[in-house]
């Protein structure tokens, strides 16, 4: 992964556009990363990737709670307890 200051992501900004389309750069600031370019194809990848891992954990959660017998009732029923 190529690096770039974030002086460096300025001045050059083309060309930085354009390597973020080949690889992820990564975005330096005072001898820490602040951020990660990526390309929007890479970062619509990213979102549905996450987006199905969390859709995954929900589901699992939800037969967890099931088979451990809360119903829909009794899941209103702890949403409404204000105590």
């Amino acid at each position: 992964m190529q690096t770039f200051t974030a002086n460096q992501a300025k001045t050059h900004f083309g060309e930085f556009l354009d390597l973020a389309q080949r690889e992820p750069v990564r975005v330096m600031r005072h001898e820490r990363v602040v951020g990660v370019m990526v390309s929007a194809q890479d970062y619509e990848a990213m979102r549905g990737f996450y987006a199905n891992r969390l859709q995954r954990t929900l589901d699992e959660s939800a037969t967890v709670a099931a088979d451990a017998g809360l119903t829909p009732a009794a899941l209103e029923a702890l949403l409404a307890d204000e105590s």
